[in-house]
């Protein structure tokens, strides 16, 4: 796979026949010998940890000399309890139930048919992913787990730090008698390999997982040649209810959108409602502004907080990634909803309020792949979910919407158990 005196297109193609090859091996394993893998790479990875954390930072060396962006390095950053955390997740992942074989639904037809629905490995997934370097970990952890050989192309600025989580994913595998080619990790920073793997390498890849920003997901959904399961970026809202608790309206607002301004999980904008803004806005702003973050907001927002920046059209449609929140007020949970559909990317979107019937008709209403009630946006998370990791945040509808976990790269077939029937 990593013939230096190769050209590039043939080490590409070179990964996808062995990872259809090993796509094989992997849907006839059973579930102890992956479970095996798993905790043998979350060993091994505690064990290299080490060389990770120097590889890491290099590449963090390399991206502030670039000139990269505060948030973009924190995404990028590994210390001793992110690689812990890296560990734990496979291992969590080694724990959860294995998903292939189990049986969807199982019915029997008058003709005598027994028909069952099954659980099933997609095959050979490729991941093109930006600046998160666990994403190298929770894809060959959740990969694995579902039974799929996986081609990984991390970003240029993090190859050192991928190249050494990969080695010790590597380990794991031959631990447990599973070919390497299992996870494969593309070795050069070189931008011609993304179109190499987007062109499907020769029919090899059933499934496309891009995780980065609005150009990458772009350019995927527009040039591959295989399926493409989505991942926009986290322009999320938090809402707050003329019902809302003001205590709970500021914890939530505040967590939601400064836990970590990096994640795609972070609120990028404040809507709320008319019918109480002058209790719930001032000292939700307040705490806001206490807590280092700036207030760009409309009309009605800035004459209720003197001194808040105005925001522009493009405020709302921004992902900030940065300490800093778009805040509008709107008439009830239809304005909020109204809102959120125009502007939002169907990603996470909250609502803070002590009206049950408002919160529901806010879940309702509001087409998003995460709606929480009274809870941060920041929950989510794959591995707050329970699912021990995910590839990412599926905006699409089709074929998985929220974490991507295990289950959710599988597919399904049917099993049908006959005695002998013809059709007349």
């Amino acid at each position: 796979m990593d013939d230096a005196g190769a050209s590039l297109p043939a080490q590409m193609g070179a990964m996808g026949r062995e990872a259809r090859k090993a796509a094989v091996v992997l849907r006839l394993s059973d579930a102890a010998t992956r479970t095996k893998a798993l905790q043998a790479m979350a060993a091994a990875l505690r064990v290299e940890a080490d060389a990770i954390l120097a590889a890491n930072a290099r590449d963090v060396a390399d991206a502030q000399a670039a000139g990269l962006a505060p948030a973009m390095v924190d995404r990028l950053l590994l210390d001793p309890a992110r690689v812990e955390a890296m560990a734990k997740g496979v291992e969590t992942v080694a724990a959860i139930r294995d998903p292939l074989g189990a049986e969807i639904d199982r019915w029997d037809r008058p003709n005598g048919l027994d028909i069952a629905r099954v659980r099933t490995p997609i095959g050979v997934i490729a991941i093109i992913y930006e600046s998160r370097p666990n994403v190298t970990a929770d894809a060959a952890a959740l990969c694995l787990r579902a039974g799929n050989a996986v081609i990984l192309r991390g970003g240029s600025e993090c190859l050192a730090s991928n190249l050494a989580i990969h080695a010790a994913v590597a380990k794991g595998l031959a631990q447990a008698g599973l070919p390497e080619a299992c996870v494969q990790m593309v070795r050069t920073a070189d931008r011609a390999a993304v179109g190499l793997i987007l062109g499907g390498l020769e029919g090899a890849v059933d499934l496309i997982i891009p995780r980065g920003g609005k150009s990458l997901v772009a350019r995927v959904q527009a040039e591959a040649r295989a399926p493409v399961l989505g991942h926009l970026e986290g322009i999320n809202h938090v809402f707050l209810h003329a019902s809302a608790d003001l205590e709970k309206a500021i914890a939530i607002t505040v967590n939601a959108k400064l836990r970590r301004v990096s994640v795609c999980g972070a609120a990028e904008t404040l809507l709320v409602d008319s019918a109480d803004a002058q209790r719930l806005l001032p000292p939700v702003a307040r705490a806001l502004a206490d807590a280092g973050c700036e207030l760009r907001g409309d009309a009605r927002a800035r004459s209720l907080v003197p001194g808040m920046a105005e925001a522009t059209e493009a405020d709302w449609s921004t992902e900030y990634l940065a300490p800093i929140i778009s805040v509008a007020v709107v008439d009830g949970v239809d304005g909020a909803a109204a809102h959120i559909a125009a502007h939002g990317s169907a990603h996470t979107d909250a609502i803070v309020a002590e009206d049950g019937a408002a919160a529901e008709r806010f879940a309702a209403l509001v087409d998003s792949a995460i709606v929480l009630i009274n809870a941060s946006t920041q929950f989510a998370d794959g591995g707050e979910f329970g699912f021990g990791a995910e590839i990412g945040i599926a905006t699409d509808r089709l074929h998985a919407r929220g974490p991507v976990g295990a289950e959710q790269l599988t597919t399904y077939k049917y099993v049908v158990r006959g005695t002998g029937q013809t059709r007349p």
